[in-house]
C-alpha cells in the first residue's frame, strides 16, 4: 500500500490509527502511513508533537517499523 488514502478510505477509519484521534491527522493504519506520518512530522504544530511521536512510535512498534528520527525520539520523552 503507498502512503495515500482515498477520502472514503480515510473516513472509514476508526480514531485509534490517527497519530492525533481528535483532529483525525496523521493516520497510521499500516506500515507505510507509518513512515510517511514520521516524515510529515515536522509539519505537526509544536504543542503536540509529543503526543504525535509517542503515538508513531507505539504504531511503528505494531507493524516492525523502526524510526530513525532522532527528533520523534527527543519529542516522545517530553511530557
Amino acid at each position: 500500500m503507498n502512503d495515500r488514502l482515498s477520502y472514503g478510505d480515510r473516513e472509514s477509519l476508526p480514531d485509534s490509527v490517527f497519530g492525533l484521534p481528535e483532529r483525525r491527522e496523521y493516520p497510521m493504519p499500516d506500515a507505510a502511513h507509518v513512515r510517511a506520518a514520521e516524515a510529515y512530522f515536522r509539519y505537526c504544530p509544536e504543542n503536540l508533537k509529543p503526543r504525535l511521536a509517542r503515538a508513531i512510535l507505539a504504531r511503528a512498534a505494531e507493524f516492525g517499523v523502526e524510526v530513525g528520527s532522532p527528533s520523534i525520539q527527543e519529542y516522545a520523552r517530553r511530557n
